[in-house]
């Protein structure tokens, strides 16, 4: 090869070593080049947007973190009511976030103020709506006891401000979470600049923010106000046709935080046990007893020698022990963060008041089934979508009414949030991890089941298909409805077959409650009550998923 040709060469390798590096350049290199195609990722043209910048999910207001792990899951003490609902299984639960304390009332309230805010009760047509999320302030009365004090100031006395909200049903807490959802990423939104800053004073019944319509068609998010979704201090890039991108937050942001729900009864069992610290034999195979370690209810420490850890009855007659001594602090429920947290953070996992979880009751742990991240009470929808092919948003005008087997009225979604609707065929066809919407008594009782009981009918005493999916729990079933008049129409099942009190619409709740011996304190007890009913010893906290990493500060792979 003479020396003409060499230096050619050598150009042309220069050249291309040189076209190389410019095309890292304008890519932005690493992990703004795409590892699948060498596309550029968020290129100011336009084109695939992501957060490559990502580093693990932030803690949301009023939560702790909880990393999951393997643990017994429950009765590993005494069984002095024999029930046999709760027979040990080892259970693995992913990573999560719990809320410090129980919700409060002033947390609550806050609920309240923008219910009726938003949805004025003084309107007929959402009066409804602020008398559906009002809590039973009359769980209070007792018919040989003077508590008329509790029933007029506990929730709204600023006394009572930071001791636990009661008087809450299930349904409304699973409600209370849905807001909470919306309020955090519209802050989230707001704080980035995607919404207008005080965008939650201006919310309205036509015109307000909710997390899964912003998702699924963002313009209909506060009705379509172009003031509020594009008033914030972000300005949308544009790209090389002059069409502006980035204009709405998506998932792929990372900004959008996953919802505010309630723990399932795995998650609350794994955090109230408190493992984080403890990593002996014992306590994984089940052999802690309360959320503190020890056996006994009063401390240890030489400090506080003989104090109780957690609010709760200590015997007929005695709420909170002799005034002055031995006294856990409180009668009734007591303020939170009154006694030392667990190894987790988590407050009061014992005593104060008990606590709803998200599963729908069952006697047996199917562990058989499933191990993992272990809950029972999956219902699965989908949006409803329109002919235009977009997500219906419910309206003011829309707005489906449900009446309780208590008499008690609940909207069944508000104004701006996505109709939704059972998965059908579509969803479910040649599916082998789900085949059905409904799949709160899956593999208990149902005509795929191989647990039978003896088959009956309401009238006949003969099994009809109707029946199937109550074979095992036949419960009573009272009815009610409102006439044209608006008067209540209550039919009371008198039914001498009835055999159990269990069905679909029935909620575990855990944890020992200021009303309750030491027994309950234990986090294996597990008790079930109407999801729409409520008491003055039921409380409830909100817990979140954790995305991404198990372990917070985990180190991320390099692109």
């Amino acid at each position: 090869m003479n020396m003409k040709k060499v230096i050619v060469s050598r150009l042309f390798l220069a050249l291309a070593v040189s076209l190389t590096l410019v095309g890292c350049k304008r890519s932005g290199g690493g992990s703004n080049t795409s590892r699948a195609t060498g596309w550029d990722i968020n290129s100011k043209d336009g084109g695939f947007q992501y957060n490559t910048k990502f580093k693990e999910q932030e803690t949301a207001p009023g939560l702790v973190f909880v990393e999951g792990g393997t643990f017994t899951m429950g009765r590993v003490q005494d069984d002095v009511m024999h029930d046999w609902n709760n027979t040990p299984n080892q259970q693995h639960v992913q990573s999560f976030y719990m809320d410090e304390t129980e919700v409060t009332n002033k947390m609550y309230l806050e609920y309240l103020d923008w219910i009726k805010r938003t949805y004025p009760p003084e309107e007929e047509n959402f009066r409804a709506i602020y008398n559906g999320v009002l809590p039973d302030t009359l769980v209070w009365r007792n018919r040989l006891g003077y508590n008329e004090v509790m029933t007029e100031n506990y929730l709204r006395h600023p006394g009572y401000g930071e001791y636990p909200v009661v008087g809450v049903s299930w349904i409304q807490a699973v409600e209370f979470a849905n807001w909470r959802t919306d309020r955090v990423n519209e802050y989230q939104l707001q704080k980035n600049g995607y919404l207008k800053q005080g965008s939650e004073l201006e919310a309205t019944a036509d015109a307000n923010f909710s997390t899964d319509t912003y998702i699924n068609s963002p313009t209909q998010t506060f009705g379509g106000n172009e003031e509020v979704l594009r008033g914030g201090k972000l300005k949308p890039q544009t790209n090389a046709a002059g069409e502006e991108i980035n204009v709405y937050a998506t998932r792929e942001t990372g900004l959008i935080s996953p919802k505010y729900r309630l723990p399932t009864e795995a998650e609350w069992e794994y955090a109230a046990l408190g493992l984080s610290e403890v990593r002996s034999y014992n306590v994984y195979r089940g052999r802690k007893k309360y959320p503190w370690d020890g056996q006994y209810t009063r401390s240890g420490k030489r400090k506080i020698k003989g104090d109780q850890l957690a609010n709760f009855k200590q015997g007929k007659g005695d709420y909170g022990g002799i005034a002055g001594w031995s006294d856990d602090g409180a009668d009734i429920t007591a303020q939170v963060k009154s006694y030392d947290p667990n190894d987790f953070g988590l407050y009061d996992m014992a005593g104060n008041v008990a606590e709803w979880v998200a599963d729908v009751y069952r006697p047996i742990v199917d562990d058989e089934f499933n191990d993992f991240n272990y809950y029972r009470g999956n219902v699965y929808t989908k949006n409803v979508i329109t002919e235009e092919g977009t997500v219906k948003v419910v309206t003011t005008d829309e707005i489906v009414f449900d009446t309780l087997p208590n008499g008690d009225i609940v909207a069944r979604d508000l104004p701006g949030e996505i109709a939704t609707q059972p998965v059908d065929e579509k969803e479910t066809y040649l599916r082998t991890n789900f085949d059905r919407s409904d799949n709160r008594n899956f593999r208990d009782g149902d005509v795929q089941s191989s647990r039978y009981y003896s088959d009956f009918d309401e009238d006949e005493g003969e099994a009809s298909t109707d029946e199937f999916t109550r074979k095992m729990y036949n419960s009573p079933k009272h009815n009610i409805e409102v006439d044209s008049s608006g008067n209540f129409i209550r039919e009371y099942d008198k039914s001498s077959r009835r055999t159990s009190l269990i069905n679909d619409e029935v909620r575990v709740y855990k944890g020992g409650s200021w009303k309750d011996r030491e027994y309950w304190l234990d986090p294996a007890q597990r008790r079930y009550y109407p999801q729409n009913m409520a008491t003055d010893y039921i409380g409830f906290r909100c817990a979140m998923s954790r995305v991404g990493s198990k372990s917070k500060g985990q180190r991320k792979t390099k692109n």
